[in-house]
């Protein structure tokens, strides 16, 4: 987290404020004109930036040193007690950033085997050697792409909850290579005939594992990818 950075926009956001509205009043003030709208923007940059430690920060005495600064006064603390605060503040953030993390992976983890067990029973659902689970939606007869081809298909991925979290449906046809995507997307589309439309599940060891990927996918997450194969393309 950059405390430096995060406190001297969170000062030019107060200065503009001030230049614009004298009211005080955050929920009432205009987003009118550029440059209040510059302004709230500006906000919503500081605060996603402090928005890991929202339930520690103090407002007031965040306000205070803000304040202080603007006003040239000189710290009510001492200069040589802020950055070891500012150090320590940090890493209990983070640690307590990581242990929730932990507890995501394991609760994702033990979701995921349920939820893959009890998905495996269902007569419609065949699963591979490597755990890889995979219907067939409707079935193509044309050839079967190899990890070296490069495939046309549109897909859509979501987690087992429902959450979307990419999809090429809408727009044109996705194209890449069959190697250049996790092990399991590979893996499913290895057994499709060009002209096949499956739903795969893939557990998270053929997928993102404990890394996860972006915001919406998180540690141990069991994906899952509606895919429509289109063509092997040179």
């Amino acid at each position: 987290m950059n405390f430096r950075l995060a406190t001297g926009l969170a000062a030019l956001t107060v200065t503009i404020a001030a230049c614009s509205d004298g009211s005080g009043s955050f929920e009432s003030a205009s987003l009118d004109s550029d440059d209040q709208r510059a302004s709230y923007g500006i906000g919503l940059n500081v605060g996603n930036q402090l928005s890991d430690s929202r339930d520690r920060l103090d407002r007031s005495a965040f306000m205070r040193g803000v304040e202080d600064a603007l006003q040239g006064s000189e710290p009510a603390i001492p200069r040589e007690e802020i950055q070891p605060a500012l150090e320590a503040f940090a890493e209990e953030i983070q640690a307590a950033a990581a242990e929730a993390r932990e507890q995501l992976a394991m609760a994702n983890e033990e979701q995921g085997r349920a939820f893959l067990e009890e998905n495996a029973e269902r007569d419609e659902v065949t699963t591979t050697e490597s755990g890889l689970q995979y219907e067939v939606l409707e079935a193509g007869d044309g050839p079967v792409p190899a990890a070296s081809d490069q495939v046309q298909l549109h897909y859509t991925g979501s987690l087992i909850d429902g959450t979307e979290f990419d999809s090429s449906r809408g727009g044109e046809p996705a194209v890449f290579g069959v190697g250049a995507v996790i092990p399991g997307f590979a893996e499913g589309l290895q057994l499709m005939p060009v002209g096949s439309q499956y739903r795969v599940w893939i557990p998270s060891d053929l997928g993102y594992g404990p890394q996860g990927s972006g915001p919406l996918i998180g540690p141990n997450a069991v994906l899952v990818f509606e895919i429509e194969l289109l063509d092997i393309v040179e």
